[in-house]
């Protein structure tokens, strides 16, 4: 399985920046590289230099940024290092202080300056040594413990051409076929992410499902990847090195997972980190072992346009949920989650918003109806992440077989419906009056088995309309204090589908706020075009009311023209269908729209300027037609005469 030259990454070419104390050695170090010999009167910094793309095997140019340490060029040296792809750092190998500045300055600096890239340690002036020196490796571990960039140590001579094209042979390598992302050099085994990327890659490789890669599956991997078929005595070598050290590698039908990457772990222990990363490349890695940006597809959408899952790949999830559901109890276990996931760089689910958005039995399993709920809050929220997440679990479908893209909300509010299958309310209210309750009771739960949010609170479940049919409804708690700043951006309510302000019944304070919120909103809807149908909920309703609460916010709702207040006890499950009636307001979205007293001053005066406008068009056309009867009485009058 020898990997081939390739142009790995995408990358067009590797800048090399070289950087240390003065008088270390870098001009020399770069002029040598560049012609092979080495010159007395080098310049103090010498111009970028370009080695060209046959100079070494992957066929990657390289070009190498000589720079200056002293202080009236250190904004320059800043960017550099900024803008390079590798970083070489020099030390004098006959000044043991450069030595020392390595980690007492160089690396911190690099690590202050954000600089994330691999780092290669030179040291230069080989050929002035002191043979009683202690040996590189005993000088570098305690460095390379320390700073985890640091990617390889290596000494050379510019004076006597001793490992100088070394050095940027390993920095171009350090770019192209990094460790790190591959590699734990102190566990000395694969990284998590490395073993999830090539579990997948075989999944797709074991055509026939059998668990191991056959000869002739061996053979496909090999030609797709490397463009070269093995031998059969090839296929037999690579198995019988496998079954030698790890019997449970190899089986009666091939080469088993735990022998595909027992495989890659020893090309990596063996300095041949090319072969996986040609693999991985082949099947759209990139250096993060994630699928590559340009195979994501974006999908342009308007802003109150939004994405849903096709039935074609919620065909395919319902497969995949009974494919992992292994107990057949109709929930998936977090175990059976970690699986189903565990060919993705990550779970997706393992964070926030998506730890805690969807309802689970009491054994923290997640059911068909929850495991499509997330799925539809992950595409309303984060397309992209979406898809690539399909494409990590084996969907093989592109985009437009995957999503579909809804009607403009401004279409569905002229047409007066929508054919959206997936609404997104936003909730607002004060603190304390139950928004967080309410969102708990939509998913089974109780107002305390809340878990403190980092950001916003999410809630995705199905809804049983009266007529059968069910809509998923995505619940976005907006905490008070982000209202304003929600507010400061004009598609702020572009994806909102609806809008709920709950209030502590029993606290008038608490509806004067919900009261105040609900005019915010609905004014940044009239000023921006992206009006949302909205709904009061009146909340602990099972406590002692506020007459004064209840009276206002029955005629504020009345003054702006939408539903009177719902009640809802949370604590005595009596939620008054409010579920079914969001669902049923936002598949109305020319309904339930508030007005403000400045919306409908606008409204009044638009009503009156277009009645006036109708008025001088109908005096226009009649003033029109006698000026044309007047012409023809006249020509006939002419006429006649």
């Amino acid at each position: 399985m020898a990997a081939v030259a390739a142009n790995l990454a995408g990358k067009q070419g590797v800048r090399v920046v070289v950087i240390g104390d003065p008088g270390t050695g870098k001009s020399s170090l770069v002029v040598s590289a560049a012609t092979e010999q080495f010159l007395e009167n080098a310049l103090r910094v010498m111009p970028p230099t370009r080695l060209p793309a046959d100079y070494f095997p992957d066929r990657v140019p390289i070009t190498i940024v000589d720079t200056s340490p002293s202080p009236e060029h250190k904004h320059k040296l800043i960017a550099e290092c900024q803008a390079a792809d590798a970083v070489v750092l020099t030390y004098a190998c006959d000044r043991p202080t450069t030595l020392e500045r390595l980690s007492t300055f160089w690396l911190p600096e690099l690590r202050r300056l954000q600089v994330k890239v691999p780092v290669i340690v030179v040291g230069c002036k080989l050929d002035l040594r002191d043979e009683q020196q202690v040996s590189l490796e005993q000088v570098m571990a305690p460095i390379m413990q320390t700073f985890r960039e640091i990617e390889t140590c290596i000494e050379c001579s510019a004076l006597r051409q001793i490992q100088v094209p070394e050095v940027f042979y390993y920095a171009q390598k350090a770019v192209l076929h990094p460790t790190a992302p591959l590699f734990d050099q102190e566990a000395q085994s694969l990284k998590p992410r490395c073993v999830r990327a090539l579990k997948r890659i075989f999944i797709l490789c074991d055509h026939d499902r059998d668990g191991a890669l056959s000869d002739v599956e061996l053979n496909d991997f090999q030609v797709k990847c490397f463009n070269a078929p093995l031998q059969p005595t090839e296929i037999s070598g690579v198995k019988r090195v496998v079954q030698e050290k790890m019997p449970e590698g190899v089986n009666d039908h091939g080469l088993t997972l735990t022998g595909f990457l027992f495989l890659h772990a020893l090309f990596i222990e063996k300095g041949r980190l090319e072969t996986t990363w040609t693999v991985l490349r082949k099947f759209g890695y990139d250096n993060e072992i994630k699928i590559r940006d340009d195979l994501i597809p974006t999908i342009k959408r308007a802003p109150d346009q939004t994405l849903e899952l096709t039935s074609e790949v919620t065909d395919f999830l319902r497969g995949i949920f009974n494919m992992f559901d292994t107990d057949n109890d109709e929930a998936l276990l977090p175990a059976e989650m970690e699986d189903l996931f565990s060919t993705a760089p990550e779970n997706p689910w393992s964070s926030d918003p998506y730890k805690d958005c969807a309802e689970k039995n009491v054994l923290g399993g997640l059911s068909l109806e929850g495991f499509l709920s997330k799925w539809a809050l992950m595409t309303l929220l984060d397309p992209a992440n979406s898809f690539a997440n399909l494409v990590y679990v084996g969907y093989s479908g592109d985009s437009g077989s995957a999503f579909t893209t809804t009607r403009k909300r401004r279409v569905d509010r002229k047409k007066q419906q929508t054919q959206r299958n997936v609404f997104q309310c936003y909730v607002f209210g004060p603190k304390g009056a139950g928004k967080t309750a309410l969102l708990q009771s939509f998913l089974g739960r109780q107002p305390s088995d809340a878990l403190p949010m980092n950001g916003q609170r999410f809630a995705a479940n199905t809804v049983e309309l009266p007529d059968g049919t069910r809509k998923t409804l995505v619940f976005r708690e907006i905490p008070e204090d982000d209202v304003r700043s929600l507010l400061t951006d004009r598609e702020s309510l572009a994806p909102c589908d609806v809008a709920v302000f709950i209030y502590d019944s029993c606290d008038e304070f608490s509806w004067q706020r919900a009261r105040d919120l609900l005019v915010q909103v609905a004014t940044h809807g009239e000023n921006t075009g992206y009006e949302v149908p909205c709904l009061i909920v009146a909340a602990k309703d099972d406590l002692d009311q506020s007459p004064l609460a209840l009276q206002e916010s029955t005629r504020v709702s009345q003054d702006m023209g939408i539903e009177t207040p719902i009640p809802i006890s949370v604590r005595l499950k009596d939620l008054n269908t409010i579920f079914c009636r969001i669902v049923h307001a936002a598949q109305q979205p020319h309904l339930s729209i508030p007005e403000t007293e400045a919306g409908k001053t606008r409204r009044q005066y638009r009503q009156l300027l277009n009645r006036s406008l109708m008025v001088v068009s109908v005096g226009a056309a009649v003033a029109v037609v006698g000026i044309a009867a007047y012409r023809v009485y006249a020509a006939r009058k002419n006429s006649s005469s």
